[in-house]
């Protein structure tokens, strides 16, 4: 394991990613629970620039100049790990809900560890890599379940929902690695880099634009206009602004296979939660997240 961050910058990191963990939790329930007519891909380009105006405020204060390296490993992480891999996530969701989506999203670290061995060399002890199989064996409990026993879908469907949930596990890890690089080597500020990794991932989805701003989801409708965007917001400040600048907070502070596997604390919250979404975990689900618990357990022991 990693030498060198001081206790208390450890300390820190480890509050962030749990932190940021709840908030991704509790932003899903949010997504979950709105109506829209808009695509995955068009509700992914919606929070993301909802979430890069919240963020703009910070920009003022905090605003320092990068390399250009700096700039590109940031942009690439944006395009990769929230265009793309947030787009896939709320499709999967849409597909199995917020507690197994969440739980498949725990296969983070197994695909993280081994990239940070080989591109960052940051090698986990063995406890750590105990806790990497726990979190293994809690994602294809899950992913089982999902298959066999979907909730309130098809088989073909909740098959699907699986595979884009896998896929966005390998996007997400991708634009961890890309961000811990720039966050390890350079002095910049986790917000900055949230900001930024932001801005790319709305400037690519932009041609998605006018079918948001005309998609059926923003016409009037029986239920009113002004609780839907108050969740929307919510939902937004919480999983975008809050959850992704701490997990950048996270990243630069802690090796990147803790890091992640911290933010995989997700599953065992929405588990606790599952009753919001109109979901019972049962036995496997309960299974699923204590497995995943203590994968994490063993990784910030």
């Amino acid at each position: 394991m990693i030498a060198g961050p001081c206790e208390s910058t450890l300390f820190g990191g480890v509050l962030a990613a749990l932190a940021a963990a709840l908030c991704w939790t509790l932003a899903s329930f949010c997504w979950r629970r709105l109506p829209s007519s808009l695509t995955a891909a068009e509700l992914n380009l919606l929070k993301n620039a909802l979430g890069l105006l919240l963020l703009l405020p910070l920009q003022l204060l905090l605003w320092q100049p990068l390399p250009a390296a700096a700039w590109l490993l940031l942009a690439a992480s944006g395009v990769i790990g929230i265009a793309a891999g947030d787009s896939l996530f709320f499709a999967a969701l849409r597909r199995l809900g917020a507690r197994s989506t969440l739980t498949i999203e725990a296969a983070a670290p197994v695909v993280t560890t081994l990239a940070g061995l080989w591109l960052l060399a940051e090698w986990p002890d063995g406890l750590q890599l105990l806790g990497v199989l726990l979190v293994s064996a809690a994602v294809l409990l899950v992913a089982r379940r999902a298959a066999v026993h979907p909730v309130s879908l098809q088989p073909a469907a909740s098959r699907l929902g699986v595979l884009l949930a896998l896929l966005a596990v390998l996007c997400a890890s991708g634009g961890a690695l890309l961000s811990r690089q720039v966050l390890a080597a350079a002095t910049i500020s986790p917000w900055q880099a949230a900001a930024v990794r932001l801005a790319a991932a709305t400037l690519v989805q932009l041609p998605l634009a006018p079918t948001v701003l005309a998609g059926a989801w923003l016409r009037p409708r029986p239920r009113p206009a002004a609780p839907r965007w108050s969740m929307v917001l919510l939902a937004t400040l919480l999983g975008t602004a809050l959850g992704i600048g701490l997990q950048q907070a996270a990243l630069a502070q802690l090796p990147v296979a803790q890091a992640v596997t911290l933010l995989a604390t997700a599953p065992a919250m929405a588990a606790v939660l599952a009753p919001l979404d109109r979901d019972r975990p049962g036995l496997s689900g309960a299974l699923a997240a204590l497995l995943a618990a203590l994968g994490v357990w063993c990784v910030v022991a």
